[in-house]
């Protein structure tokens, strides 16, 4: 149990619980999270969670704005750090990597967002969150096209659905073995092959 912080601004009381609850998630299902097991983590009672978000629900939508939020701004901040297209995708790939291996509880949340039947709130900002990712992917897929770094014929759909489902195959061997850092560990070397794929032989 988290040893409780009096006297917080609100908002960084939300930023708090929303942490909380993406740390919990890398240790059990997130559906089985309840608001009475973040207060108790965090030492409050749950009057005190009550008073910064109403339900659930809600701690849930913040924690997906939360990671769309971080998300995005670590792989921009790793795409504008190489004017190399090929490079870039790289630091996007590990980027990646690095902030899943970081907060293990987010693919966690993540699946269990996108397989609910119903649309909600928080499967909509994954939803928007895989699209804007999706842009920045083919921006740099087309980008190495047309420099040449690329291979001209590349499909970039095609590579681009790879390169989410590369990540995504990493962060299920991850799970599977209990290990986060396993992800980190092949990364480089799976990246070294997809690349291979994708780059120009000339």
């Amino acid at each position: 149990m988290t040893a409780p912080r009096r006297h917080l601004p609100a908002a960084e009381r939300r930023v708090i619980i929303v942490e909380t609850v993406i740390k919990l998630a890398g240790e059990q299902n997130p559906s089985d999270i309840t608001t009475a097991a973040i207060a108790e983590h965090m030492g409050l009672t749950q009057g005190s969670l009550f008073r910064h978000f109403p339900n659930k629900n809600a701690i849930f939508e913040a924690v997906m704005e939360w990671v769309a939020e971080h998300l995005l701004s670590r792989i921009e901040e790793a795409i504008h750090a190489q004017p190399s297209p090929l490079k870039a995708l790289e630091n996007m790939f590990m980027a990646h990597v690095d902030f899943i291996t970081e907060h293990p509880g987010i693919p966690r949340i993540l699946s269990g967002e996108l397989q609910r039947a119903e649309e909600t709130r928080p499967k909509q900002i994954v939803q928007t969150l895989l699209h804007r990712y999706g842009e920045h992917l083919h921006h740099l897929l087309g980008k190495g096209k047309a420099c040449g770094e690329l291979d001209q014929e590349l499909d970039s759909d095609a590579a681009a659905t790879l390169f989410l489902g590369t990540i995504q195959g990493l962060v299920m061997l991850s799970l599977i073995a209990g290990d986060a850092n396993q992800m980190k560990n092949k990364a480089k070397k799976v990246f070294v092959i997809y690349q291979r794929g994708i780059r120009s032989s000339l």
